[in-house]
């Protein structure tokens, strides 16, 4: 029985990832997700006419996820400090969700080939910067933060923490949990960004 379109396309994308996590999205086939689902190239072709727009399904999948686990996690917390803990948290869970994801950002695929997929991952970074920024001036204006750093910069500070974390974690064969450890060291540098007042 032929699987509906939608969810063959689903499927595709998650081959994709799995793939993606096991050998490397540099080396991630259109010959290799066929063959990992059991269909011809020919019929991979149908759902998608190109790697490259294989590849933007893919950006596009994992883009909506993380705005909907940024979007929840900011529904559930409340003041400041607690929605950047929950922002970092969803996107720590996220990408311990899709293993995947830090090596694309890192890849061939993403940096030198696929304007497209660059493009949607740059967005979605925007997005997150930006999210975490207004909550970032908000902890300033409480005084809950230290006010001579600049914002943009706490914000940069926070998104590398995770960045860092997550590619020790995959360097280091995931034997340690991420979210637990970066949730860690994101109150540690917290601490560190509180008002003297707070320390």
């Amino acid at each position: 029985m032929r699987k509906r379109a939608e969810l063959r396309k689903a499927e595709i994308v998650q081959t994709v990832l799995d793939l993606a996590d096991q050998i490397g999205p540099d080396r991630v086939t259109t010959n290799a997700v066929a063959g990992e689902i059991d269909v011809t190239q020919a019929a991979l072709f149908r759902h998608f006419p190109s790697k490259a727009t294989l590849w933007q399904s893919v950006a596009e999948q994992l883009a909506e996820t993380m705005a909907a686990a940024w979007e929840a996690a900011l529904q559930g917390a409340d003041g400041p400090e607690a929605r950047i803990l929950a922002l970092i948290g969803a996107q720590l869970s996220q990408i311990e969700a899709t293993p995947a994801l830090p090596m694309l950002l890192f890849s061939r695929e993403l940096n030198v080939e696929n304007d497209a997929l660059r493009g949607v991952f740059r967005t979605q970074l925007a997005r997150f910067h930006a999210l975490l920024l207004a909550e970032v001036d908000q902890a300033q204006k409480q005084a809950l933060f230290r006010p001579d750093i600049p914002a943009d910069d706490v914000v940069v500070l926070l998104t590398s923490l995770v960045q860092g974390v997550a590619i020790r974690w995959a360097l280091g064969k995931r034997d340690f949990s991420l979210l637990d450890t970066g949730l860690r060291l994101l109150n540690a540098q917290l601490r560190l960004l509180s008002t003297d007042e707070r320390i």
